[in-house]
């Protein structure tokens, strides 16, 4: 639902109908917006990636950073993390449909990123 926002002869502007909760862009944040969560799914679109590769990829995240977001994401269910090997534990990460449902918005984000950089 759109805002209705009237202005009073003063110039000061009053909206009639805000939300109570949050929109929709800022329930979209809180799933994709957190440190390395956009990067995380980014790198994780073209097939399963292992836990140490995965820290490869981002560079300056540390592994409790990335641990703490890739448990986020499977709690949301845009993550599947699936064990490879016991002797020494083997984990990769890939996402679900509902993961690959953000891509589309990160690539735009990255594409308009790159056109505003300063």
């Amino acid at each position: 639902m759109e805002s209705i926002v009237k202005t009073d002869s003063r110039g000061r502007k009053t909206v009639l109908n805000a939300c109570t909760e949050p929109c929709a862009i800022e329930k979209g944040m809180r799933l994709i917006g957190g440190k390395w969560t956009g990067s995380i799914i980014y790198h994780l679109k073209d097939s399963p990636v292992r836990f140490n590769d995965l820290g490869r990829m981002l560079g300056g995240a540390s592994k409790k950073m990335i641990d703490q977001r890739l448990k986020e994401l499977e709690a949301r269910g845009m993550v599947v993390r699936k064990v490879i090997n016991d002797r020494p534990v083997a984990v990769t990460y890939e996402l679900t449909e509902f993961g690959r449902s953000a891509l589309k918005i990160l690539e735009d984000l990255r594409v308009w990123s790159e056109a505003n950089s300063i």
